[in-house]
């Protein structure tokens, strides 16, 4: 066992003031711990919150895209069953060879 030596009382002083620190500044960090981790909770929610509203624009342009896909689609086949129809039609086969359909009405 070594020999008990003599300190300085500086030094007792110094490290029983270290101490104090460390016990003292304990909850002052303790609360800046936990306010750094509310504003990163807080940044990763608004971030998020901007993902899922791209993810909407995007689902939202796409729905638009289709309706609007849709939309040029029923004139094209309403022109081509319009067209289907005037072709097996008596007045379509006339107007298809270039016969007058007002002549053909005005003749009767």
């Amino acid at each position: 066992m070594p020999l008990p030596t003599a300190l300085n009382d500086q030094i007792t002083d110094a490290v029983a003031q270290a101490n104090t620190v460390v016990l003292g500044e304990a909850p002052a960090l303790a609360a800046g711990t936990v306010y750094q981790s509310l504003a990163h909770s807080t940044g990763v929610l608004f971030e998020s919150a901007v993902s899922n509203y791209q993810q909407l624009c995007i689902a939202g342009q796409a729905a638009t895209n289709q309706g609007v896909i849709q939309i040029y689609s029923v004139s094209s086949m309403a022109g081509a069953v319009a067209t289907g129809r005037l072709a097996r039609s008596d007045t379509g086969r006339q107007a298809l060879l270039g016969e007058a359909v007002t002549g053909g009405l005005a003749g009767a």
